[in-house]
């Protein structure tokens, strides 16, 4: 739950401008992957410092979740109009985010392979999907990520 409230804190933070709690929260060499458009690449442009009047996205996630416990793996979803999906897949490290996977328009399941035989589905286990929602114009490509 403290990664939970970690991330729930950044998300807050990053709306109010608060630079301070970002650069407790945020390693300074955080990893950053993305998969989606080029120009949608919003939160590491937050996270590098652009002034949030250069940044007109808002993040405001719809649901923060920490996907296994025992993993220091959060999951934060959103959608902006009925046009931009999102998903942050953050990794903590003693309360530090490390690690940030940003979905952009992608459908993403996630699947762990330490759990065990429960839930299995051709050997792997999936602790956390996409919620799905209707897109008047279409559908999402989909991504499997494995933690």
């Amino acid at each position: 739950m403290k990664n939970q409230r970690t991330i729930e804190l950044l998300y807050k933070a990053l709306q109010q401008g608060d630079t301070s709690t970002v650069t407790k929260v945020v390693a300074s060499d955080v990893e950053w992957w993305f998969h989606g458009p080029h120009h949608c690449q919003h939160m590491m442009r937050l996270l590098t410092g652009e002034p949030r009047s250069q940044v007109s996205f808002r993040f405001e996630p719809s649901s923060v979740q920490v996907v296994v416990p025992g993993h220091d793996c959060v999951i934060a979803e959103g959608w902006e109009g009925s046009h931009v999906y999102w998903v942050h897949v953050w990794k903590l490290k003693d309360g530090v985010v490390t690690e940030l996977r940003e979905y952009f328009n992608t459908w993403l399941t996630v699947t762990d392979y330490s759990l065990g035989a429960i839930g299995w589905d051709m050997g792997r286990c999936t602790v956390w999907e996409s919620v799905p929602r209707d897109l008047a114009r279409g559908s999402l490509p989909s991504l499997l990520l494995a933690i």
